[in-house]
């Protein structure tokens, strides 16, 4: 009776430690969504984006790391790389020192014209679904895209080396063509966006074949 007893008590904290752990992961993961959208948002702002400091730089770099450790948690994966970085982006662009008042620089700035991929949105395993974050990507594309004078967008599907090539060939497609379509609902005409499939031919991340990496599940928007 005594073994029976010692064996249930194992079982009750055994099922403690895996619902605290749980816990304790879904509290990280709130988090980690909160910075990003806290950077997302800083991104997106005026008075960040004409700051005479790094906020800037910061908040897009926290917005990419963050992003990624969520990509990673919605895997059922804890990475601590990005979440690593992601916190210390974070850290950092929450950390810069507010500028003195200065006058607003002539709109848009340097940075917001970037010709270097002004948008990259992830997509989950096996999915052409767009994310939650897909609109804000694509409004700031669409909304930058007279002011910059970016007469041509281009899209461009990937996938991770999970199924065959010919299968992430049609996924990355059917990506692309999700995220031309968000754009052109913004007001972009549809006619000045190129789309384009690599399936799994261009990662981000290198892995072997059959792994499901969350940074090689995305699009790609370039412009000129």
């Amino acid at each position: 009776m005594n073994k029976r007893i010692g064996m249930a008590m194992a079982a009750i904290c055994l099922a403690a430690g895996v619902s605290n752990i749980a816990m304790a992961q879904g509290s990280e993961r709130g988090e980690i969504q909160q910075r990003y959208d806290a950077a997302l948002a800083a991104t997106l702002d005026p008075a960040t984006i004409g700051a005479n400091d790094a906020r800037y730089t910061w908040a897009s770099e926290a917005k990419v790391q963050c992003a990624i450790a969520l990509g990673y948690f919605k895997s059922g994966t804890r990475d601590e790389t990005s979440i690593a970085r992601c916190n210390d982006a974070y850290e950092r662009m929450a950390g810069q020192a507010s500028p003195e008042p200065l006058p607003p620089p002539p709109p848009p700035p340097t940075e917001t014209c970037s010709r270097e991929l002004p948008g990259i949105i992830y997509f989950d395993w096996n999915s052409s679904e767009l994310p939650a974050e897909a609109s804000e990507t694509a409004q700031f594309v669409a909304a930058n895209a007279a002011p910059c004078g970016w007469t041509s967008i281009t899209v461009t599907g990937h996938a991770d080396r999970s199924g065959s090539n010919a299968y992430n060939m049609g996924l990355s497609a059917r990506r692309a063509d999700a995220v031309a379509n968000l754009i052109a609902s913004y007001g972009v005409p549809r006619e000045t966006i190129t789309t384009a499939q690599r399936g799994e031919e261009e990662p981000r991340v290198l892995t072997a074949d059959g792994v499901r990496e969350p940074q090689n599940r995305r699009v790609e928007i370039g412009v000129r």
